[in-house]
């Protein structure tokens, strides 16, 4: 589903920026700048790693504590919309004006769209602003309940749902089919 405002895309990196953390497991994919580079560069239409047209520039460990930190706004904004919508506009809010988020309307093939950059070169107020608006579009759009946490009793991934019904309550088809295992086993155990 595409939106003047946001893109699947950049849905696609909110929701991955925020599962690089796996609270049930302790794991943390963005430990390391080297493990930054690799996200930004899995993500980079926005141009992440660098300014745009100056090719990569070389990330730090001062990047890399700054997005953290936007990862911890966009988890908390996924985990909380469905549950205080007003504080996550608040969250979402801070976040945009932490990163001098700047909204901008484009052309390009026949198309219009609103796209939300940061004033400032550093990846995470660009990370930021991509995320963050895209999170507040489809806030905007689709209501706060289609941002959500894993249904999994295992699992504590985020999820936007874009599908037509918004029922989606899983973070992947692996939790949903072990959901579904699960019922499944404890239906035919009772009876």
């Amino acid at each position: 589903m595409l939106d003047a405002c946001y893109t699947d895309a950049a849905v696609r990196t909110a929701v991955d920026l925020a599962n690089t953390w796996k609270p049930i497991k302790g794991e943390d994919a963005l430990e390391t700048v080297a493990q930054l580079r690799d996200f930004l560069d899995a993500h980079s239409p926005a141009g992440l790693a660098g300014e745009q047209g100056t090719g990569p520039r070389r990330l730090t460990g001062t990047d890399l504590a700054e997005v953290r930190e936007v990862r911890e706004t966009v988890r908390a904004v996924l985990e909380r919309a469905t549950t205080d919508a007003a504080g996550t506009a608040a969250l979402i809010n801070d976040g945009l004006r932490r990163s001098r988020a700047t909204p901008a309307l484009r052309h390009e093939h026949d198309r219009w769209w609103t796209e939300v950059t940061a004033d400032s070169g550093r990846c995470s107020a660009h990370l930021a602003a991509t995320t963050l608006s895209a999170l507040a579009a489809v806030i905007a759009t689709l209501g706060p309940a289609r941002l959500g946490v894993c249904a999994g009793p295992n699992c504590r991934g985020t999820f936007v749902d874009l599908s037509r019904n918004g029922s989606k309550q899983y973070c992947t088809r692996t939790c949903a089919h072990r959901a579904s295992v699960a019922a499944y086993r404890s239906r035919n155990a009772r009876g």
